[in-house]
Formats: structure tokens, sequence, C-alpha cells
């Protein structure tokens, strides 16, 4: 019997009333990690919520959530949602060098959002300064010290599946940054599939281990709301810790017995990297079912050498959980089925850029790329490839033809805040466009690349990320930090490309 979809603030009212388990918040450079249980959780987001009310906001009033601090953010986020106020995360500054175009990226998002209210820390509040004379809709900025120290009581509100749980702010990689409407209906039904069918969770069993940033949907979705409605205990890291020493992050799944965590593919290339031999030593990964891999290209090459690497000290390769998904469609879109650890397409890249068919490989192939499986679109969802022309979607291209994924159930967002034209260009039809251009092979889905990315030289589609990948191969250029565009030059109709790296080599003298 399938279940009435649930809010948030029900599934966390539901966890607080039957459940030992919650959160723990580990601290760059503190060997404490306080443990939450969900009843706590609910204690604690009630004051937040309260102080937000007694600071005027009001159901449905927007609040920019810049909270560095994991676990002030998920008082604060949870908080809001109980009060029946809309967050709107945004990431914290990085620091000082690029503060102005922080500044103005922040006050787009203020701007875009109308949020009445930024809560933020004492340091970052000074930084902010000048953004409440430029955002007309901004009332304050609030540092959290004053909401922690907070006595007020919580007025409750009736929250419904179709009010907006919180406006997700896309990373603005190829345009600004666009608020979409993310409702309580769109979380329940995508915790729904990727929870219950993607990970098969256990409710109160499986622990969570994360350090992916929270105002992120990969970290807030995935190890912040989700959680809620299966009971199960998460770990949280600071990201800057996992960044500066990523062995923590092993440490806390070995320590805590964390069966499912995710990162994007830079994070198990970067373990590969930078953990040594001799940190290995003491490391139980056994306890490690799901091991997620999203949010940006898979290489194939990345997760194989993940696996190789720690299989000694207990890492199921088959624990690898290549998935799709993108902040339009709430979260996830698709996972490969559990337990088939990493499957990849080899295929050839010239029939790709030509012919945009995705043909199998074969010994004499000149140029071959491995493209990563995703899996098949969650029940209750379709995920299909169609012609960038086809503007009401009623031609769905055949197997291995390249073409833009769209999708469409009850995952995907209603569109973007306050913009009719975007979110009317963001649907074919019943369509959701994803953007992203790929194909499929027996429901299962290969992604290629961005739509937007793409070069196109002497009628050739070149995907930036395969020649950012060739290019890091060289030696002397230092992987990760490679960039590759088109550009015309003036009074020219042909695109080149251009390819900006940084050198590992030093200059002598």
């Amino acid at each position: 019997m399938t279940l009435p979809l649930r809010t948030v603030v029900q599934a966390l009212e539901d966890a607080a009333a039957s459940s030992r388990t919650g959160y723990r918040f580990m601290e760059e450079g503190n060997t404490a990690e306080p443990f939450f249980t969900f009843s706590g959780i609910e204690r604690a987001t009630a004051k937040f919520g309260a102080a937000m009310q007694a600071l005027g906001l009001r159901q449905g009033d927007r609040i920019a959530l810049i909270l560095p601090d994991n676990q002030d953010f998920v008082f604060a986020f949870l908080g809001a949602l109980r009060a029946g106020i809309v967050p709107v995360p945004i990431y914290p500054p990085a620091g000082l060098r690029q503060l102005t175009g922080y500044l103005d990226s922040t006050l787009h998002i203020l701007t875009k959002s109308g949020a009445k209210m930024v809560l933020t820390d004492s340091d970052i509040k000074r930084l902010l300064g000048t953004l409440q004379r430029r955002a007309s809709t901004l009332r304050a900025i609030v540092a959290v010290e004053s909401i922690r120290r907070s006595r007020e009581k919580l007025r409750p509100v009736k929250i419904t599946p179709e009010d907006t749980c919180f406006l997700q702010f896309t990373s603005g990689s190829t345009s600004l940054p666009k608020g979409v409407v993310v409702s309580h209906r769109n979380v329940a039904a995508n915790v729904r599939a990727f929870m219950q069918i993607g990970l098969g969770i256990h409710d109160g069993v499986d622990s969570g281990v994360s350090w992916l940033p929270l105002y992120h949907d990969m970290g807030l979705i995935g190890f912040v709301l989700a959680p809620l409605f299966h009971r199960n205990t998460v770990t949280f890291l600071p990201p800057l810790l996992f960044l500066k020493r990523p062995v923590r992050w092993l440490e806390a799944i070995s320590r805590h017995r964390g069966s499912i965590s995710f990162g994007p593919n830079f994070a198990y290339a970067l373990c590969v990297k930078r953990i040594r031999d001799s940190q290995l030593s003491g490391l139980d990964l056994s306890s490690w079912r799901v091991a997620g891999c999203g949010a940006e290209p898979i290489r194939a090459a990345n997760l194989r050498a993940f696996a190789q690497k720690f299989e000694p000290v207990g890492f199921d390769p088959c624990a690898l959980l290549p998935c799709y998904g993108m902040a339009e469609a709430t979260l996830a879109i698709s996972f490969i089925r559990l337990g088939d650890g990493l499957v990849s397409d080899i295929v050839d890249a010239d029939a790709i850029g030509t012919r945009a068919v995705a043909a199998p490989a074969s010994d004499t192939t000149a140029n071959p790329v491995e493209v990563v499986n995703c899996g098949k679109a969650f029940v209750d969802h379709q995920l299909a490839v169609f012609a960038a022309d086809d503007s009401d979607s009623s031609h769905p291209l055949a197997d291995r033809q390249v073409g833009e994924l769209r999708l469409r159930g009850p995952s995907v967002t209603s569109g973007y805040f306050n913009e009719p034209e975007l979110t009317k260009r963001a649907f074919a039809g019943e369509w959701m466009r994803t953007g992203d251009i790929g194909y499929q092979v027996d429901g299962d889905v290969y992604i290629c690349g961005r739509s937007k990315d793409l070069i196109i030289i002497n009628g050739r589609n070149y995907h930036p990320q395969d020649l950012e990948w060739a290019a890091s191969h060289i030696e002397g250029v230092r992987k990760g930090s490679v960039l590759a565009f088109g550009t015309r030059r003036p009074l020219k109709d042909r695109e080149r490309v251009v390819v900006a790296f940084e050198t590992a080599i030093r200059e002598e003298g």
C-alpha cells in the first residue's frame, strides 16, 4: 500500500515522536561531535522558527540562509519550514579575494527571491553590510548568534504538500542563478523514489555520512531532508574539512559505520590522490553499502581507481552508485541498480560528434570514449531523448541516438520563481528540458554533456568536459585545473577551441 505524501514538517514531527536516531555534527579542529536526536532537533528548530516569527517574518516570506556551520544551517532551515517561511540557501563567501563577485551574485539572488531577511553569522554579516541598501525587499541582516539565544515560542501554521518548501538557486555555471521552486510534494515524491527504490533504505538502520555543502541540493535533500522521512542517523562533516583532509570523510564512515555516502566525481579522485597508503591503517569501509556519485560528469577511471585503492580496507566496488539528477527535478532522476557498481559503455566519439549516434566502439575505433551508465528513471517518472527542435516532445529518439534528455513525473518542479518566460522555455510539451545531452540503451541513461556548453567545429560536436579530461592527461598539466571553451575571432564565422590550464611544472631560476 502506498502511504500518503507527507510534508517535511510532518516527517520531522513523526521522526521526533518515534525515534532515537538523529544528526551528528563534526567540527573542524574539535574532537567533540554533538549529537541531537530527532526530538532534540524538533525542539531546536522550534526555537529558530519562533525567533524568525518574532522578527516579523510571516508564512510565505523568504529568508536567505548564509550559514557555513552545518548545525546552524540545519536548525535554521527546518525552523523556517516549521514557521511556514521559505528558506533560500546561499553559499557562503570563500574569502576576500573575490568578494565583489560574491556580493553581486548574492544581491542577484536576494533580489530575485524577494528575501526579507538574511540569516548569517556575525563574521559574514560584516561583509554583507552594503547589501541591505541595495536589495529593495531586504529588511534586515541578522546574526545567528542572536537566534540561538531566543526564548520565543513557535506559533504553529498549517503547511500543505502544495506549499513551497524552499527556493533552490541553480549554480549559475552557464547563466545567472535561477530560483527553482521546490514544493513539499516535490520533496516527498523524490525522497520516496530515491530512498525506497533507488537506495532500498532501511528505516532507522542505515546511517549516512556527508561532507556535502548544505546549500546544494545533494547535501540538503539527500542528507538533511530525506533521512527525516526514514528516521536515519546522519553524520555531517564541514565541507572544508573534507577538502583539507579527505581522509576524514573515510574515517567518519569507518568510525560511525556509515552505510550511505555520496560525493561528486572529484571527491573520489581527491581521495585517491591525497590519502596516503600509511593513512589506510585502521580504516574499515565494509559498512559502506552505497557510494553514490553524481552532480558533475562521472569519469569511470576515477571510480575504478578509488575502488582499487580502498578495496583492501573493506570497500566493496559493487557499492559504487553512479546517478543523475538536477535541481529542476528536485534532486534525483536516476540511479544505477543497487549492487551493479560501475557499468559503462565504450562508444565512438567521432560518431557522436558527426552523426549524433552512440555507436559501440570496436578494436579499430580511432577515438573511443567511455560513458558511465546512470541507470533508469525512477518509478512514476519517465526519461526520454528528443531532438533539440522537437518543441512538443512528440518524437522520442531511438536507443543510441544522441539528443536532449527530458523528464516528466511528480519530482519535476513547477519552474523558476518569478520567471514566467524562463519557466515556459524550460518545458517542451509535458516534458521538462534538462539541457543535458545523452542517450539511452534499454532505458539506461548515459550523459554526454550540457547542450549550452557544446562546441561545434567544422560540423562536429565537442563536449568541453571530454576536451578537459584529455588535456588533463598531458604531462605538466595540473589535473582539475583545465578549462575548455569555444570562441569566435572578430569578423570570423568559424568557432575555435581554447583550452586554458594551470601547469604543474615549476619554472627554474
